[in-house]
């Protein structure tokens, strides 16, 4: 059949609060023209985000009415812990309320003064946690993913070539740990590679450097290199799964993404010096080893979430649906970041206003104008998040791409929602050179994205 159909049926609907261009006009003023502040009744789509907005499924539900609620040494817990074990093959696991935790406790359990991460592209939080304890983050993405017209099949992979010759310069005792991202968040949703992966643990192992992934994209990373490399074509989503994270020392993630969790994150590793320093920090920030600041309800719906997220069918659907939104934006004539990636599209604002200017923040006028123009919410990745002041010299340094990213909530919205945003950002388009930017009124010193506020240029 010709029609993609949802591998699932809704038993529950929310209703929708249908919005006029007058009203949406007042709402994004008074939330100082930042799409983050506005209240979510004043949102149609809500493309925001995919962390935490995951519709849960019977099973899940199901498992979460049978919970133990017990403060310590649940039941819930050591069923996670045997889920997670099962699937990542690491000694120890540390559950945390959500993925940015997970980067704290690390950050603050192992990172010192001096000490240098490579990644192919460090997340924001990530980023932000690592620095805040004094390390250096050095990203290494391939040519191809600074190129958003490459159709290079893994965007996502981190340059070998040149993380061998970072370690060689600084000496591999500088090199706290490398963390390869999956999917790259920053540069398009981009898949790595087994054989990237492969390549970066032979290197990490050659230096006695330790290889982590940020995996909270775990599960649609494995499907694209089901459908795109060679070797795994015929394994199924979880044996990838297996074959990825048995190449690290350990994995840091957000479960609010491919975990399906409204709420969740997850240290899972083998050193148990490093695992005792984190549960140290634990203690103090998130709570007890085997809750980690989540309920029992919680664990159990993750725990029922790992095999959720590596259906088949559902990430078969995912990654179609995806590629069909993407697709019809393609076809008429949108610019967006391609091959698409699982969990969101891209679009190329360098493209799409090429008559803004880098400090009119031009990424974050266009999010601001499609909520004007439909009601529809989107996150920037670009000059808001990344650009900042160079402390020697006081000139904004902005990064390699300003993009504009339509996030999608898993198993939440039907085709029609995706074909209705997609026709919003076309009616867009044919007006777009009417976009006006935008420039900062306030702007704290770190994550700005999600409290800074705007005004008209």
């Amino acid at each position: 059949m010709k029609t993609l159909i949802e591998p699932y049926r809704s038993r529950m609907v929310e209703p929708i609060r249908l919005t006029t261009r007058a009203q949406r006009e007042v709402f994004i003023k008074e939330a100082g023209y930042n799409p983050f502040l506005l209240k979510a009744e004043q949102v149609i789509i809500d493309l925001v985000t995919d962390s935490g907005t995951s519709a849960l499924s019977t099973a899940q539900w199901s498992a979460m009415m049978g919970a133990d609620e017990s403060f310590t040494g649940s039941r819930s817990f050591y069923r996670f812990r045997e889920a997670v074990a099962k699937l990542f093959g690491h000694r120890f696991v540390i559950p945390c309320h959500q993925g940015r935790a997970a980067e704290h406790l690390m950050a603050t359990a192992l990172l010192n003064q001096g000490d240098v991460i490579f990644s192919n592209t460090h997340f924001a939080t990530t980023r932000e946690n690592f620095e805040e304890a004094g390390a250096e983050t050095r990203d290494l993405p391939i040519p191809e993913a600074l190129d958003p017209n490459s159709r290079h099949p893994f965007k996502g992979n981190i340059d070998l070539g040149r993380l061998e010759m970072g370690i060689k310069q600084l000496g591999a005792e500088r090199v706290k740990f490398v963390v390869i991202t999956v999917t790259d968040n920053s540069h398009g949703g981009q898949p790595v590679s087994l054989a990237n992966l492969r390549g970066a643990r032979d290197i990490c192992q050659s230096q006695g450097i330790p290889l982590f992934l940020d995996a909270a994209r775990f599960a649609e990373n494995s499907y694209l290199i089901k459908l795109r490399e060679e070797e795994a074509k015929d394994l199924s989503p979880r044996q990838i799964a297996q074959a990825m994270f048995a190449l690290t020392d350990g994995v840091f993630l957000s479960l609010k993404k491919d975990g399906l969790g409204n709420s969740g994150g997850l240290i899972s590793l083998n050193r148990e010096d490093w695992a005792e320093k984190i549960r140290v920090r634990l203690l103090v920030s998130e709570g007890i080893p085997t809750a980690g600041g989540l309920a029992g309800r919680d664990l159990e719906s993750l725990t029922v979430a790992l095999d959720d997220s590596l259906d088949e069918d559902y990430l078969a659907y995912r990654i179609a649906s995806t590629s069909a939104f993407g697709q019809k934006l393609v076809d008429a004539g949108v610019p967006v970041v391609q091959p698409f990636g699982a969990h969101a599209i891209y679009i190329d604002r360098r493209a799409f206003c090429p008559h803004l200017k880098n400090d009119q923040l031009p990424a974050w006028s266009l999010s601001v104008a499609l909520y004007l123009e439909a009601g529809v919410r989107t996150w920037e990745t670009g000059n808001v998040m990344q650009g900042r002041p160079d402390p020697a010299t006081g000139q904004w340094v902005w990064p390699d791409f300003d993009l504009m990213r339509l996030a999608i909530p898993r198993r939440v919205y039907s085709s029609s929602h995706l074909e209705y945003a997609a026709e919003a950002v076309i009616s867009l388009q044919a007006k777009r050179h009417e976009i006006k930017g935008l420039r900062f009124v306030y702007r704290p010193p770190v994550l700005p994205q999600f409290v800074s506020t705007f005004e008209p240029v």
